[in-house]
């Protein structure tokens, strides 16, 4: 998806990728296939780049805090980039800023979680891995000290994150994109409705979300993207409080699946500006260009082949925007998604759903996401 704004600003892009049939790597013609975590291929690779960028939060810290050190410009840099690397540091960085999150604190042992429970009114509680969780891995909920121990047991060595667990209406996401120039652009704050850890939906803009409270959530994201020097796109995961406040829960310095529905929905995508915002060019309008756009995530299911879906879904609905990402189908494993735009946002939920539904081998109109 990169790849297709860069085609348009007529800016080439070469591609470090761990296999040759990764999704990037089957459209970037510029590609190295090799391991991220290989300083000397990091370097080799680097040399032929005017700025690196990423599009996932992986690469050790210290081999883009090397590739500085080489004189190679990386945006976001690895200063910023650890905040979407390990939760612990991004908790304490935020706390310093007054940004509103969850109570937290970096427990090693049961007893820590313990004291945290006791800390922080008991059970149920979140536990975290500082590192590498995505998609509600690395992610707990425990009931009990016994749940809790089970978690402990098969900690990392760097030990866990262990947070309230809030009680929320919903989950909400404010993307934004900045520049070195430090001009930021925000788009609408979206609603992300998920399902097992994963984001099945997308609702742009978030429904019913007080005007204010938007406001306060875009507010919050354009804080954090110049409070840590953030280049390009930040999605900043957001929870709707039942008691009304919004706090922070997650962070990701690069295009992110809550901002894809601005591919089709919104002037500028949020790849267009990602490019722009690294290469430090004005950024693009961020505005929607339809009451409502709806992206549905295309899951692994019954279905082998994905293209099948492509008659039945074209036919029915030709407005409807299909973006299938080349990847082998496995159960649950995002690999594409569908977009839906326009007035009665109902209706364009259901167009959204039902493409995505049969994408995934499953005709039933009226099934919950």
């Amino acid at each position: 998806m990169m790849q297709q704004s860069a085609i348009a600003l007529g800016v080439p892009l070469a591609l470090l990728a761990e296999t040759d049939d990764a999704s990037a790597a089957q459209v970037v013609v510029d590609t190295l296939v090799g391991d991220y975590t290989d300083l000397e291929t990091l370097r080799a690779w680097a040399r032929r780049c005017s700025v690196v960028t990423f599009d996932h939060e992986h690469v050790p810290t210290g081999h883009l805090e090397a590739l500085e050190a080489d004189g190679t410009v990386c945006r976001p840099g690895p200063k910023a980039l650890i905040h979407a690397q390990d939760k612990a540091v991004m908790r304490s960085a935020l706390g310093a800023m007054g940004v509103p999150c969850p109570h937290s604190a970096v427990v090693s042992s049961l007893a820590d979680v313990e004291a945290f429970a006791q800390d922080s009114g008991g059970y149920p509680l979140v536990l975290k891995t500082t590192r590498g969780g995505y998609d509600g891995k690395g992610v707990w909920v425990v009931h009990d000290v016994d749940e809790a121990a089970g978690v402990v047991s098969r900690a990392e060595p760097q030990g866990l994150l262990a947070e309230e667990r809030i009680d929320f209406v919903r989950e909400l996401s404010a993307v934004v994109a900045r520049a070195p120039s430090g001009q930021l652009a925000a788009y609408p704050v979206v609603e992300s409705v998920q399902r097992d850890g994963i984001c099945v939906e997308v609702v742009a803009p978030a429904p019913g979300l007080d005007p204010a409270r938007a406001v306060e959530s875009q507010t919050i994201a354009m804080s954090i993207a110049a409070g840590l020097d953030v280049t390009g796109v930040l999605a900043v995961e957001l929870f709707e409080a039942r008691d009304g406040r919004i706090l922070v829960n997650e962070l990701a310095m690069r295009p992110h699946n809550t901002g894809h529905w601005s591919i089709d929905g919104a002037v500028t995508s949020q790849f267009e500006n990602h490019l722009r915002g690294v290469l430090d060019l004005p950024l693009g309008h961020t505005t929607a260009r339809a009451s409502w756009t709806v992206m549905a995530n295309i899951l692994g299911g019954s279905a082998p082949t994905l293209y099948d879906g492509y008659p039945h879904v074209q036919a029915r609905d030709p407005e409807v925007r299909v973006h299938l990402y080349g990847k082998s189908v496995r159960p649950g494993r995002k690999v594409g998604h569908v977009t839906a735009y326009g007035d009665d946002l109902d209706e364009v939920r259901e167009r959204a759903r039902h493409a995505a539904h049969w994408f995934e081998g499953n005709d039933g109109m009226n099934e919950e996401r």
